[in-house]
């Protein structure tokens, strides 16, 4: 007999000091994740993409599962969810939940770090209503980010979270079929999976999670060793460290068959991880520093030297439109460089006006009163245009079409640069290709991304560099102007404690 299962997915990496929130409109669109689908749309939409949405369906579908799409959809990341959008969307899914009629189970792709206008904790606040309106007996699985700051609240209401195991995120899809078939485990025995929650007392720093290397790779290899047997599920979250809440911070979440089993695997997490603060640490460049050690390694390789720019990283709540790196580049008269995504919408449409082989004089990008960064004024030479369609095969995105809106290549002295009209992580070479430029062919390659590009761009890179042009997602979260952290956790590995400011009465 098929089980009933009830499918909705609600997205959202919220940094809370970045310059611009996260509307209605912006779930709407997608933003590089698919755009807002209900209904059946949402199955015939998430088939083959690398979203856990994706993987839950597959699962569905392989094992006959009598599925209920209600609503799915993301943003990219971004400063606050407004609260208006919030609240429509989470009603619209618990809503249609709870119309869906009698269900054996819910399956949901979130992502566990949202945060909204008026309501800290996006996914405990969805999750516990949910609880609230379906009863207590209703199993409830949820697929979560690498990223998630998971809270005892999403603990509560949850019966299995279940968490990426890279970064670049390329096993999305691959973390929704395992929340799927735990979904499918809590039905078949009829009772809930006992569950070991940990908290860690530091902050990563985004840049130095990337599960590639050390020592990231050999903790979610451990993760993954510890899962199976008595242990159902287990996952650690790095979390994201640019959120001011209580519930920011990285967490070990377990489940199994005894409560004893549970403990054992998370405790053996904890520690390992606790065991790895000091190596979760990296070496940065300024931008001109930066551009000049890659001109340097320019001289003798064979491929391209990759510089993630990674304090505007779209996918961390930058805005990609910041000007530092553009700017070294140019003051350093780079040769065969390439610099994406500089998100400009009136740029993009001066460009479109002007028409290929013309030569406009633009004020570009730095338009997000960034400290630090401001429009780059200059003569710039529209070597090609597009409409900003494209696929994005590279193994972050894995096959999802993309709007980038009317987008540009313009050429400055010999550094290009994509102009796009909407913002998405940088994580893929078509991003390049779109507008004429062949990645494999450039010297210097500028990304605007801290860690999703490599999934696509270790390959042809020679070798990668960070720098730390101005932007709203400093490498370190030390910087940040925390104010409701959990008093006592480091602001980065082996750092400060946190200390909350006295409140000034107003």
């Amino acid at each position: 007999m098929s089980v009933r299962i009830a499918l909705a997915g609600f997205l959202h990496e919220t940094n809370t000091f970045a310059p611009t929130k996260a509307a209605l409109c912006d779930f709407q669109h997608g933003g590089g994740y698919m755009p807002m689908v209900r209904g059946a749309e949402l199955i015939k939409r998430s088939r083959g993409i690398n979203l856990g949405i994706s993987g839950a369906v597959g699962h569905g579908e392989a094992t006959g599962w009598d599925m209920v799409p209600v609503l799915w959809t993301g943003a990219i990341p971004s400063a606050h969810v407004v609260q208006s959008a919030y609240d429509q969307i989470a009603d619209e899914i618990i809503t249609g939940i709870v119309a869906a009629g009698p269900l054996d189970g819910i399956f949901l792709d979130l992502h566990g770090a949202m945060v909204a206008e008026q309501v800290e904790d996006g996914e405990g606040q969805l999750l516990a209503r949910l609880r609230a309106a379906v009863g207590p007996d209703v199993p409830i699985a949820v697929a979560l980010d690498l990223h998630g700051n998971i809270t005892q609240t999403m603990v509560d209401a949850a019966d299995v979270m279940v968490g990426f195991r890279t970064y670049p995120h390329v096993d999305m899809a691959e973390t929704g079929r395992r929340a799927a078939v735990q979904l499918d485990r809590l039905i078949a025995q009829g009772k809930p999976l006992a569950k070991a929650f940990r908290r860690l007392p530091f902050l990563v720093p985004i840049a130095w999670q990337c599960t590639q290397e050390v020592p990231a790779k050999g903790l979610y290899e451990l993760v993954a060793e510890v899962d199976g047997g008595d242990v159902a599920s287990t996952s650690f979250f790095f979390g994201f460290p640019a959120a001011d809440f209580l519930g920011c911070g990285p967490t070990v979440i377990c489940y199994g068959d005894t409560q004893v089993a549970a403990d054992a695997a998370a405790d053996r997490i904890e520690q390992a991880v606790l065991e790895a603060e000091p190596a979760l640490a990296g070496k940065t460049y300024d931008p001109d520093e930066g551009v000049i050690e890659a001109m340097r390694l320019a001289q003798t390789a064979s491929r391209p030297v990759v510089i993630a720019d990674t304090q505007d990283n779209p996918g961390a709540g930058g805005d990609s439109n910041t000007t530092g790196m553009l700017r070294a580049l140019v003051r350093q008269n780079a040769q065969a460089a390439a610099f994406g995504n500089m998100c400009d919408p009136k740029a993009a449409l001066a460009a479109h006006v002007a028409g290929v082989g013309a030569v406009i004089d633009i004020a570009l990008g730095g338009y997000s009163n960034v400290v630090g960064d401001s429009p780059f004024e200059g003569q710039f030479t529209v070597e090609a245009l597009s409409d900003g369609q494209l696929v994005a095969n590279g193994g972050y995105y894995g096959g999802a079409s993309i709007d980038l809106g009317p987008s540009a290549c313009l050429r400055i002295g010999d550094v290009r640069v994509v102009v796009t009209s909407h913002k998405t992580h940088m994580a893929d070479q078509e991003m390049y290709r779109f507008v004429g430029i062949e990645p494999t062919e450039q010297k210097i390659l500028v990304n605007k991304s801290s860690v999703h590009f490599r999934a696509d761009f270790d390959p042809i890179a020679e070798t990668i560099l960070t720098c730390t042009a101005p932007g709203p997602m400093p490498v370190s979260p030390a910087s940040l102007p925390f104010r409701n952290l959990a008093p006592g956790i480091r602001l980065e590995p082996m750092g400060q404690a946190f200390v909350r400011p006295e409140r000034q009465d107003t």
